[in-house]
């Protein structure tokens, strides 16, 4: 059976990573932007990687820029702008793509394990995300791909999704989900 440890990424520095190297660690996958709406996420991200680094969680940041354009520069710029705004510590990869044709490996393979299941309408944000892509861009609504910058995956310590949560969900609210698997 295929798990996250089947891929492997470029790093932000640009070497080869097999995602092995994670065994045994419970993962948060989330493909980021630095500038979008959802950038803020960031510090809450860094705050539980640190909160929970020692106890085997790991995350992992994979800039994308086919949301909007709003990942639009290097590896080195995207890098130095998560150390200086948001003190990022945690393993970032180089930019790839996470949808449709071009989209990483690793994100087909997320996309499939932990389908989408909507967006939440009862909260404002899930209600505007919602909103926003059955009119912009309908078609995205139609399977399981990536909405938009953002989307978090959490990973067990096996290698296998354990939960998919959207760009609108807050870190805070996925932080028992990440607990309960450490």
């Amino acid at each position: 059976m295929t798990t996250v440890y089947d891929f492997q990424a470029e790093t932000i520095g640009g070497e080869l990573q097999s995602l092995s190297a994670y065994k045994g660690k419970v993962l948060l996958i989330v493909n980021t932007a630095s500038k979008c709406g959802f950038t803020r996420q960031y510090a809450d991200l860094q705050q539980l990687y640190e909160q929970y680094k020692d106890k085997g969680l790991e995350i992992l940041g994979f800039p994308c820029n086919q949301f909007g354009g709003q990942e639009p520069g290097s590896n080195e710029e995207v890098e130095q702008f998560c150390q200086v705004n948001y003190g990022v510590s945690f393993p970032l990869f180089a930019k790839i793509d996470v949808r449709d044709e071009g989209a990483h490996p690793l994100f087909q393979y997320l996309t499939e394990a932990g389908p989408f299941k909507g967006f939440d309408t009862t909260t404002p944000g899930g209600q505007r995300m919602d909103s926003f892509l059955r009119e912009k861009m309908p078609e995205w609504m139609q399977d399981n791909s990536i909405k938009w910058n953002f989307t978090k995956f959490l990973v067990d310590r096996s290698g296998h999704v354990a939960g998919r949560f959207e760009s609108v969900v807050e870190i805070a609210d996925l932080k028992e989900a990440a607990r309960q698997l450490l």
